[in-house]
């Protein structure tokens, strides 16, 4: 586990490679921060001198679709599943008050 004083250093490593800033400046550069973030820079937002905020780029939605079977293999339905649910079990299902109770259907 690292030490509170290592801990203290890389949090002044980071700091000092990102853009810091209050609420009043960020309020008054907004769209510029923005293009900053989106450029790849970190903007801290401060209030009171205390780190409310951290503006970062968004990862990119995905183009390509997906590729279908990657799966394929990994997982075995027992013939079991196919068989009928035991009678305590459906009336659950079916609003029974008692799991035993199947209720009637109304036609």
């Amino acid at each position: 586990m690292p030490s509170k004083a290592l801990d203290g250093f890389m949090y002044i490593v980071k700091n000092m490679t990102m853009i810091v800033v209050n609420i009043f400046e960020a309020k008054a550069k907004l769209s510029e921060y923005l293009d900053m973030a989106a450029q790849g820079e970190r903007v801290l937002i401060c209030k009171r001198n205390r780190p409310v905020v951290e503006l970062h780029a968004v990862q990119s939605a995905r183009t390509t679709p997906r590729p279908i079977g990657l799966g394929r293999g990994s997982v075995a339905v027992p013939p079991s599943f196919f068989d009928p649910l035991p009678e305590d079990v459906l009336g659950g299902f079916e609003g029974a008050s008692s799991p035993a109770v199947r209720p009637k259907r109304s036609q």
